[in-house]
């Protein structure tokens, strides 16, 4: 008696790759490291692909300069705002609770240590690379003050706050919420705080500015 033998075929060819978008999430995650401890301008190419495991082949083909590169960190750091920020929920809170949520988020992304790191970053070399400076105000601060003013926007739209200017009222906002704190940070005076700091401001921040403007 002859017994059938089932034997577990192999795939042929080359194993599968990693696609670009996973190989861009190492490469951004080795980059802000490389970014962070060595500076902007010291920041090695060569050492950046070693660390994500990729040639720097592939890394100027899915990043073709350094200042893509840095862009692609910021604009993580404005995704993981959206993120956090969970549209739906964000839209069955009553306007006090909506706007302390925005603020938290808002305060949780622009006062953590990475981000405080990147600010100092761009602080120190801006001047010999004004392409970074662009880079971070387009894509985090104009971005971020875009988020807060839609949400302000479709508030007044509701009926629930008067604004004369939701654009400025955004500027003024964000600057009420971060910019002590996160000044100090950066200057090195003080620690950035903790999340039961930043939700503690966003509650403070929220009633201060809900006084001006609520209906």
């Amino acid at each position: 008696m002859v017994e059938n033998q089932i034997f577990e075929k192999r795939p042929r060819g080359r194993p599968q790759l990693r696609c670009d978008d996973d190989t861009k999430s190492l490469i951004i995650e080795a980059a802000d490291a490389q970014f962070r401890e060595s500076g902007y301008a010291a920041a090695s190419i060569n050492a950046i692909a070693q660390s994500a495991g990729v040639s720097t082949k592939t890394l100027y083909r899915l990043f073709p300069t350094k200042a893509d590169l840095f862009s692609s960190i910021v604009s993580d750091r404005i995704s993981r705002f959206f993120l956090a920020l969970d549209q739906s929920t964000l839209e069955t809170m009553d306007l006090r609770q909506g706007l302390e949520r925005l603020l938290t988020a808002y305060g949780m992304s622009t006062m953590s240590d990475d981000t405080i790191d990147i600010m100092r970053l761009v602080i120190a070399e801006s001047d010999r690379f004004p392409e970074i400076a662009t880079s971070f105000y387009e894509t985090a601060i104009v971005s971020s003050n875009a988020i807060i003013e839609k949400w302000l926007m479709t508030q007044c739209e509701r009926g629930l706050i008067r604004l004369e200017d939701p654009y400025m009222a955004s500027g003024m906002l964000r600057g009420m919420m971060i910019m002590e704190p996160q000044r100090a940070a950066i200057l090195r005076q003080l620690p950035p705080p903790n999340i039961a700091e930043i939700s503690r401001r966003a509650r403070i921040c929220a009633e201060v500015f809900l006084k001006g403007c609520q209906v």
